[in-house]
């Protein structure tokens, strides 16, 4: 079960993220999920929406540079030792996570992970296989 993510390119400069934000609260688009990451000059946000192509076209319109790629959300025991279960368990069917962030998850005892993974049909199998709850898109409105 994949999930379509956003990634947005910024600049690294004061207000960039403020407009990207608002561009998208402008067209009605919800964020999800989100993960910033920067370097010097420019800065990688992802972000899971309510609506992808609401949200890819109105970032193309505002001249914002976006691509849309899939990614995995994965049910995490909230405790001790919750995430190391899911990546021993990855790492035992040589699944390679490239990054991962967390969102919000209205069930209490539980987490919610997003993943990029280097084989997504591998991990996803192993993961069902193994009893672990992977989100569709819908699961996360």
């Amino acid at each position: 079960m994949k999930i379509r993510q956003l990634s947005i390119f910024l600049e690294n400069r004061a207000g960039r993220l403020a407009h990207v934000t608002g561009v998208l609260g402008k067209a009605g688009v919800n964020l999800l999920a989100l993960s910033l990451a920067d370097t010097t000059d420019f800065g990688i946000l992802r972000v899971i929406v309510d609506d992808v192509e609401t949200a890819r076209r109105v970032l193309q319109e505002n001249h914002i540079i976006c691509m849309v790629n899939d990614v995995t959300a994965v049910e995490v025991a909230d405790e001790p030792g919750g995430l190391a279960r899911i990546l021993e368990l990855l790492l035992k069917n040589d699944v390679n996570v490239e990054y991962m962030y967390a969102f919000s998850q209205r069930q209490a005892g539980r987490a919610a992970l997003v993943f990029r993974f280097d084989d997504p049909d591998k991990a996803v199998g192993a993961l069902q296989e193994a009893g672990i709850n992977v989100f569709a898109h819908v699961d996360l409105l």
